[in-house]
């Protein structure tokens, strides 16, 4: 629960772990919206405010921690390069959305008594 100009909220972050390694987050998952969206690392990792580092190391991770790679790398030629996700990737992005909305609107539901508790306590 985190507070907000002295409000209590929920704060929900939905973590798959694989071992100690995170393997989709809040993070990884806007990451995968990036590259769908921009078809570029760099300009994926830009549009988070990540380093181009960060952007690489995390596609590393997303795509070690699953059974099938989630992004593709294309390298430049004639048609030039790109970064895509794969139909696995896609799948768990979706997945993740899926998961992140049912966790909001379960906190939503059973969480408004609990909330009405909360309050400063300085």
């Amino acid at each position: 629960m985190a507070r907000e100009s002295g409000k209590a909220v929920f704060k929900l972050k939905a973590q798959v772990m694989l071992g100690e390694v995170i393997a989709i987050g809040p993070g990884k998952a806007d990451l995968l919206e990036a590259i769908a969206r921009t078809g570029s690392i760099a300009a994926a990792g830009r549009s988070l405010g990540f380093s181009y580092r960060r952007t690489r190391d995390m596609i590393d991770v997303l795509n070690a921690c699953w059974r099938v790679p989630l992004i593709v790398t294309v390298k430049g030629g004639r048609r030039g390069g790109g970064t895509s996700l794969t139909p696995a990737g896609a799948a768990v992005l979706k997945q993740y959305r899926t998961l992140e909305t049912a966790l909001r609107r379960a906190a939503h539901r059973h969480g408004a008594d609990l909330l009405a508790l909360a309050g400063p306590n300085i």
